[in-house]
Parts: C-alpha cells; sequence; structure tokens
C-alpha cells in the first residue's frame, strides 16, 4: 500500500462512539484531503455495505470499506479508539478502525489493500506497533508497510523447528471471499511452521480459486477446511483425517486445529467429506486425461445452457400454437400490447423466447470455461460466445469459444504473482486480458473460418432428404441412447437445439427425430416390465411405472436405474429402438419446433400421428430386444423373491 495512507488520514484519539460516528470521522478526513467529493452521498455507499455484512472482526478491528463515486482515489484512514466501536464482531468492539474507500470501478485497489491488510492483521507485532504508536507519520508508515513494527533491537526471532514430515493441505473460504480468507491463510501458514508442517493453502476467493497441486493433497497427511461458504470440489479430500471448522476459527487459534488434525491422524481416523461428490464410476482428477477432461467441460456447457433452451423453446412453441407461425412479424410488444387480443399475448411470448435463446451461446461457451478454470473463465467466455452470435458462428463457435477463453485463462493463472495480488487476479486482471484476447481470435482469426463452415452445415441439413436423412436419423437415435443423458446424449440434443434459433426445415426434423430417440429407452423398459415383469427385479418394476411417465416426457434418464443394473443387454437395447424411431421419424417428415416436452408437444408436430407411431415402433423394438436378451439369460430374482417361493 504505497499512498493510499497518510499522517492526515490518521487519528489516534477517536472519540466516536457509534460506528456511524466512526466512519463520519474518518470519512471528513477523507474529504478534507481531497479523496472524497460528497461526504453524504460516501457515508450512504459504507451504510449500505455495511448493512450486507458486519465489517468488525476478531481481536477489536474494524474495517468498513466500499466502492463509491464519490471517491477520487484509493485511500485507507485509520483511528483508534480507547473506548471501542461497535462494528458487530462477535467478541466486542472495535479499537483499531480502517476506512477502506475506492472508486467505483476500481475494483482492484478494493481488493488490494484488503486483501493486503488482511495479511498485516495477522501480524501480531503490527497490531501491538499500532495500538502504541504515538506519531500520526509513524503509524501511517506502518499500515503502508514501509516501517517495520519494531525498530527497536531486540532478541532474534527464534529459529523455525525442524519439519517433521507432517504435511497437510487446507482450503479457506468466507462469504465475501477478501479478509478472513487471507487472514486465516496466513494463519495457518504461520502456525504450521511453528509447529514444523509442511502445509500448501488454498484460498477459494472472491473471484475463483487456484486448486490445490493434485499432487499434494494425494500427499498430504491430513485436510484442514476452514469455510463458512460450501468448499468447492470437496471430493478431492474425501479419505484423509479432515478438520472441519468455520474460517474465524483458523484466524484466532490455528495451532490449535493443526494439532487437533495430527492427533486425529495419528489415531487413523478419517472423516467422510460430504458436499459435492464425484461421480462413483468417474476417475478422480488426478487420473483424469484430456477426453476425459474435455468430455466434463463440455458437459458443464450444455447442462447450464438447457434450462434457457426449455424455457425459450416451449415459450416459443406455445407462440407458434396460439399466434401461427407469422406471429414471428409481429411489432415488439413494447410498443404495441392489446390485453385482450390473443396475438399479443403470443406475440409476448414469442419476443421472451426468443431473447432466452439468444442467451445460448454465450451461455454455453461461459460455462464451457467455468467448467474448465471456475469463475474466472466466464467473462471471457461469454464474450467470445457473444461474438460467435454476433458473426453468425452460432453453437460451433460457442463450443470453440469456450474452450478458447478457458485455455487463455489457464495461461494466464500459470503466471506467478504475489500473494497480496491473488485476490485481484481473477476479478479484474484475468478478466480483462482474457476478454481482449479471446475477443481478437473471434473477431479477426477464428471467427470467420467458423462461420463459413456452420453456413455450410446449416445448408447440408436443410437439403437432407431421402435415404441421407434417414441414415441422420439413425446416427442421431444411437447417439441420443447410448449413454442415456450423458455427454454424448447431451452433443446430440445441443446439436439439434442449436437449429431452433434460426429454424429451417431440415433443422426442425432433426429435432423431431432427437425428441423421438430420447423418448424410447424409459418407455421401452416400462413395456417390458409390464409385460414380461419376472424378468425384473422388484425394485425394476417399481422403476418401470415412473419410466412411463419419464419417457413420455421425453427425460432419458429414466432407463438409467436398468441401465446400472444390466447394461450390456439394456443399453444395445434402447440403441435399436432409438435408432428406429429417428429413422422413421426422418422418413415420416416429422418436424418439431419446441426443444423439449414429449408428448405435451405433440399439437407442434408435423404430422403428429406418424410421430407417435415412430415413437411406438422404436419403443416395441427395444422392448422386445431386451426382453429377449434378459429371457435368454434366464431370471434374475432377488432374495427376497427366492425366500417367498421357498416357503410358500
Amino acid at each position: 500500500m504505497t499512498e493510499e495512507t497518510t499522517p492526515d488520514l490518521v487519528d489516534l484519539d477517536l472519540h466516536a462512539t457509534t460506528a456511524g460516528a466512526a466512519v463520519r470521522a474518518l470519512a471528513e478526513r477523507l474529504v478534507s484531503a481531497g479523496r472524497v467529493t460528497d461526504l453524504d452521498g460516501f457515508l450512504a455507499d459504507v451504510a449500505a455495505r455495511e448493512e450486507q455484512l458486519p465489517t468488525g472482526m476478531e481481536g477489536g478491528i474494524g474495517i468498513p470499506h466500499c466502492r463509491s463515486e464519490h471517491v477520487t482515489r484509493p485511500s485507507l484512514a485509520f483511528g483508534r479508539s480507547a473506548a471501542g466501536v461497535d462494528f458487530g464482531a462477535p467478541d466486542g468492539p472495535a479499537h483499531l478502525v480502517f476506512l477502506i474507500a475506492a472508486p467505483t470501478g476500481a475494483h482492484s485497489d478494493h481488493l488490494s489493500i484488503l486483501s493486503a491488510l488482511a495479511r498485516k492483521l495477522m501480524d501480531q507485532e503490527f497490531i501491538s506497533a499500532l495500538r502504541s504508536v504515538s506519531d500520526p507519520g509513524r503509524a501511517a508508515a506502518l499500515v503502508r508497510g514501509d516501517a517495520p513494527a519494531d525498530d527497536a533491537p531486540g532478541e532474534p526471532a527464534p529459529a523455525a523447528p525442524e519439519p517433521d514430515g507432517f504435511r497437510l493441505v487446507a482450503v479457506t473460504s468466507c462469504p465475501t471471499g477478501i479478509a478472513h480468507t487471507y487472514m486465516a491463510a496466513e494463519a495457518l501458514e504461520k502456525a504450521a511452521e511453528a509447529a514444523g508442517c509442511e502445509i500448501s493453502v488454498e484460498t477459494q476467493g472472491s473471484g475463483g480459486f487456484q486448486r490445490l497441486d493434485p499432487a499434494r493433497v494425494a500427499a498430504a497427511d491430513g485436510v484442514l477446511l476452514a469455510h463458512d461458504v460450501e468448499v468447492r470440489e470437496k471430493h478431492r479430500f474425501a479419505g484423509k483425517p479432515t478438520v472441519d471448522v468455520g474460517v474465524k476459527a483458523a484466524v484466532s487459534r490455528a495451532p490449535e486445529l493443526i494439532a487437533e488434525l495430527r492427533e486425529k491422524a495419528a489415531r487413523g481416523e478419517t472423516t467422510p467429506v460430504t458436499g459435492e461428490t464425484a461421480e462413483p464410476d468417474e476417475p478422480q482428477p488426478i487420473q483424469d486425461g484430456f477426453g476425459t477432461r474435455l468430455r466434463k467441460w463440455l458437459m458443464t456447457g450444455v447442462s447450464y445452457m438447457v434450462p434457457f433452451v426449455a424455457a425459450g423453446g416451449l415459450l416459443m412453441a406455445l407462440a407458434f400454437a396460439v399466434g401461427g407461425y407469422e406471429i414471428t412479424e409481429a411489432p415488439s410488444v413494447a410498443d404495441h400490447f392489446g390485453w385482450t387480443e390473443a396475438a399479443s399475448w403470443a406475440a409476448l411470448m414469442h419476443q421472451i423466447g426468443t431473447t432466452a435463446f439468444d442467451f445460448l451461446v454465450p451461455i454455453l461457451a461461459g460455462y464451457i470455461a467455468y467448467g474448465m478454470v471456475d469463475r474466472p473463465g466466464l467473462v471471457p467466455g461469454m464474450v467470445g460466445g457473444a461474438v460467435a452470435v454476433a458473426i453468425e458462428a452460432g453453437f460451433l463457435g460457442g463450443l470453440v469459444a469456450g474452450l478458447l477463453a478457458g485455455a487463455v485463462v489457464m495461461a494466464i493463472q500459470r503466471v506467478h504473482v504475489p500473494p497480496t495480488l491473488r485476490g485481484i487476479m481473477p476479478v479484474v486482471v484475468i478478466p480483462l486480458i482474457s476478454a481482449a484476447v479471446v475477443g481478437f481470435l473471434m473477431f479477426v482469426v477464428l471467427g470467420k473460418p467458423i462461420a463459413v463452415l456452420q453456413r455450410a452445415l446449416t445448408d447440408w441439413l436443410s437439403g437432407l432428404s431421402g435415404t441421407n436423412a434417414v441414415l441422420l436419423g439413425i446416427l442421431l437415435g444411437l447417439m441420443m441412447c447410448v449413454d442415456l443423458g450423458g455427454p454424448v446424449n447431451k452433443v446430440a440434443y445441443a446439436f439439434a437445439v442449436g437449429g431452433l434459433s434460426e429454424p429451417t426445415d431440415g433443422s426442425l426434423k432433426i429435432m423431431a427425430a432427437v425428441m423421438a430417440a430420447g423418448m424410447v429407452p424409459p418407455l421401452a423398459m416400462a413395456l417390458a416390465t409390464t409385460v414380461r415383469g419376472r424378468l425384473f427385479t422388484r425394485a425394476e418394476r417399481e422403476n418401470g411405472k415412473a419410466a412411463w411417465v419419464l419417457g413420455a416426457s421425453f427425460v432419458s434418464e429414466g432407463a438409467i436405474p436398468f441401465a446400472a443394473a444390466d447394461p450390456l443387454r439394456v443399453i444395445p437395447s434402447a440403441m435399436a429402438g432409438g435408432a428406429v424411431s429417428g429413422a422413421l421419424s426422418m422418413a415420416f417428415g416429422n418436424t418439431l419446433r419446441a426443444p423439449h416436452g414429449g408428448v405435451f408437444v405433440v399439437p407442434l408436430i408435423g404430422q403428429p400421428f406418424l410421430y407417435l407411431l415412430a415413437v411406438a415402433l422404436g419403443t416395441v423394438t427395444s422392448a422386445l430386444l431386451v426382453l429377449v436378451l434378459k429371457g435368454a439369460r434366464g431370471r434374475r430374482a432377488e432374495p427376497s423373491d427366492v425366500a417367498v417361493r421357498a416357503g410358500s
């Protein structure tokens, strides 16, 4: 902190008795120094920040702060109160008050001052020096870091003990992701050093986080979680001795927590980690290859995109049902809306739906990047996705933009920065640089070739007919059923939905074929359990009842319980039925403007009776095949079934 604090911003005899009065007294110094232009406006901004979360901290410290349009430059005013001022800390009033003021938009300066101050506050010599200093100039120098906390020569600091081989990893996080996050990290690092332990701390701050090295996690003898918000990727620490506390506990009693962790490790006591978990059949992050990670990234983007698809697509479909296809030419409802006119309501639904659809590609790109690098990837990803829309690069452009944004952020994160800047990088530096780089590459380098490819693909799909269309229907049917809601299923679904933003006859046929195939697996399993229930366990027969509704609603995941229990018979059967339905839908020329809904959007389907026939024939094909395969193997009876027969 260079010139954020000067002697005229220091009050070593603060007489205020309330938080508001203390802030006003320090703010008046900022006004006198020309750093705040409107006292009342600035105080209102500080009060608004205080309402969000108290800024009092343990140890008699208050850190009121805000960003305000009335601040001319980043500043820190310091006051010392003998009586104490209540800033909402649980252990009593604050005797040291730091008022931080940053201009609107200067988020980096705001975070820099806060994170640097948070780490200083863990230095007891720093705190003691501020409590006893008598000269405002020296107080300002202490806060800036220009003067040591103790100028007098004294006994040399005791040497740190030799490392004893105990290795731990820690995660710290608080709701704001700034002060307590870094204070807890500093406290744990100092306590570990004093105890002769080796520690690595992951600060999950306000702008994302830099993951711990998986090798360090694997080699750790224990895990210390100090958090007030959910720890992200908590499954990494499963099976290790764990101490799980609030972030303030790490600030106030770090040595005790490390001692507790060592005792747990000595006893071999492990704590199951709850919260976010990995899929049972999913490899742990340390073992993931590129293909596995790529699948996860793409799935993240698609999963966040799907709600926009459902909301926007169904609204548009309802608009067409009420107002006809000419509703696309209706004027903006902001200019004309008749409360009693059906056409106005149809136009309203269509315009809301198209607005939701405008988010599809940016959301896809943004959350692909999010899956790669967490929150710092959102800005460049969404910017890249928006550029893809602007240059008509479409769905393919969104995929490329998301992966590109994640890669750019990964590269920036490899640059080493001082600890005090860690909170700044993800919220200012990384978004600024990554958005500029991704925007440049999408606008100037990659976007145009992708747009040409997208247009060629669209034209090809629009011209599909006859045998080519049927073959595409078979391929889409196989993709929809091979993993029942997994990544391949989602890729096929996203491919179909991408064509609805600018619908053509070809893209509407693709959407119909995809939904027809996706309905088949749960409907087939429901039919099979109804026809020959003795080939299924009691639990599968119960799942079959629910599968009727799930299949009719186009929820392919309804067949997962059956596939999990008997994948070698269920999945091939589902794929066969899906291929039949997809091929027949294409052959019949069925079209669909809604991206979801199953039988509930049949009135919106072109040639609905032939469409239902395609779904029914695919369902029967799949059900017959699974019954043949299971019948050849013999009945799988539950132990309870055998017991019932033996006792009867």
